[in-house]
């Protein structure tokens, strides 16, 4: 099946508190790529930076004004393309390794090229030959380390179960979660080559003790804390072992 070439590649959407949503709308199925921009006041946040099929850099002028703190919220290769374009690239302790190589089985790359284009970046785009420029992290973090942009502080959230070094973003004072694929309104992906379900009934835990207000995910559409609550109840109540029964004499 032949694909048309995208009329444009990237999409934003900005939203009143400084935060930028960049989307790649013709990628995985309807599900789409989601990249988060935070303006700060001595550093941009990026949250994830997508396919890496385009220059993140040169098409999306807002990434040029002041340096960029370029965050993998894990390292399966639909958000971390562009990594390798920033200077300042973070990743979670335990996907250090992976991003340092984006080995394509690794990345959950492998056997999901043809799947993963709805429509092709530009003219003559060779989908069996797309892979992700291997970007070696300049900080690595761990639960509870912060993101400084001088005005606004995120803390990283280590919350394992999609893929080991899954973390979030969450900014308390505004009630503020940039959660990658932790938390999305599609389906909840626990059984790829490197998930844990136990480690994502875990996070998914913790997480739903925050004080969330709004969710900025890493596919589809921003949400608010009902839908937030609502999600995780119904992924704990569907994956939670059954207690054993009690047994009587």
């Amino acid at each position: 099946m032949s694909l048309r070439v995208a009329e444009q590649w990237f999409e934003l959407k900005r939203f009143s508190n400084d935060i930028t949503l960049i989307r790649e709308p013709h990628v995985l199925g309807g599900a789409h790529t989601n990249m988060w921009h935070v303006r700060g006041l001595h550093h941009d946040l990026l949250l994830d930076s997508g396919m890496g099929v385009l220059s993140l850099r040169e098409h999306v002028t807002q990434l040029t004004e002041k340096p960029v703190i370029c965050v993998a919220s894990h390292t399966h290769f639909d958000h971390i393309g562009g990594h390798h374009e920033f200077q300042h690239r973070v990743v979670h302790e335990l996907e250090a390794p992976i991003m340092a190589t984006a080995d394509p089985y690794d990345i959950v790359l492998e056997g999901y090229r043809e799947s993963a284009f709805d429509a092709l970046p530009y003219e003559g785009f060779d989908i069996n030959g797309y892979n992700i420029v291997a970007a070696p992290p300049t900080r690595v973090v761990k639960d509870a380390d912060v993101i400084d942009l001088g005005n606004r502080h995120f803390e990283v959230m280590h919350l394992p179960g999609h893929s080991p070094g899954s973390i979030v973003l969450w900014e308390s004072s505004t009630g503020s979660l940039i959660s990658g694929d932790v938390i999305t309104q599609g389906p909840i992906l626990d059984e790829l080559n490197h998930s844990n379900i136990d480690d994502y009934l875990s996070s998914l835990q913790r997480l739903r003790g925050l004080k969330v207000d709004v969710v900025y995910p890493g596919h589809y559409d921003e949400f608010g804390r009902d839908r937030f609550v609502g999600l995780i109840d119904n992924y704990i109540a569907k994956r939670r072992k059954p207690a054993c029964p009690t047994r009587t004499r």
